[in-house]
């Protein structure tokens, strides 16, 4: 788990960077820099997508994954919403609010949870659990744990302390996948992290919208599309 908490001491310290760093930023400049990071973050999930779904054959281009990402967005969304997902985890941001005595913090909830499903949600963060769990292979996630540091900084300049508790998912989720790496490993065939990085990239361009348009997909709820990936991989249509 050493890169998981790399990966969390990283998220802390950009936090703590951003809270800092907001002092000096006015209204405007934290609405521009929040801007970029949607727009940022749309295009990293549109780039993750397109690598995944675009394949060159005897053809030419052509693209694949179609059907998959149809059944288990669909089918991952309806269970996410009975599950109420998105609700357990504002829930779970305003208890946070409340704990912090963070009430008057009227962006706490929100950036709690729009950081956690960008920290959270993306192959890097399974993939690099596994090999750190299997192997003491972290180089995945110092990766990511750079990226999430300055990921967190900017979003911090303009929600606030919420999205420094976005550690908390990161390590409950990495952590967790690291010490059932040995379980969870035969299952990650190189299908299987295909259609994990197709659906997490696509989720992440929901979350780069919600960014710009304050919530407009309810992406928590739409978690268990990636459980079902891993699933469709084994399909005999698969």
């Amino acid at each position: 788990m050493t890169g998981t908490i790399i990966n969390v001491a990283a998220i802390v310290a950009g936090g703590f960077g951003g809270l800092a760093f907001g002092k000096v930023l006015t209204k405007n400049r934290q609405d521009m820099l929040m801007q970029v990071l949607g727009l940022c973050t749309m295009f990293l999930g549109i780039g993750g997508a397109m690598q995944e779904m675009l394949v060159i054959n005897s053809d030419g281009l052509a693209t694949q994954g179609t059907m998959m990402i149809i059944g288990c967005l669909v089918a991952g969304a309806l269970i996410g919403d009975v599950l109420d997902i998105e609700g357990g985890l504002e829930h779970f941001g305003d208890w946070l609010r409340e704990k912090t005595h963070s009430g008057g913090d009227g962006t706490f909830t929100e950036g709690f949870v729009s950081t956690s499903l960008i920290v959270c949600v993306g192959a890097m963060a399974i993939v690099g659990a596994i090999k750190d769990g299997l192997s003491g292979d972290m180089s995945v996630l110092l990766a990511k744990a750079v990226l999430d540091c300055v990921l967190v900084m900017i979003m911090t300049s303009a929600y606030g302390i919420g999205c420094i508790f976005s550690a908390i998912p990161v390590f409950i989720l990495q952590g967790g996948v690291s010490l059932l790496a040995r379980v969870v490993r035969p299952f990650m065939t190189e299908a299987a992290l295909s259609n994990i990085s197709l659906i997490g990239s696509m989720m992440i361009f929901c979350v780069g919208v919600n960014i710009i348009r304050h919530r407009q997909f309810k992406v928590a709820n739409m978690l268990p599309a990636l459980i079902l990936a891993v699933i469709w991989a084994f399909m005999p249509w698969a």
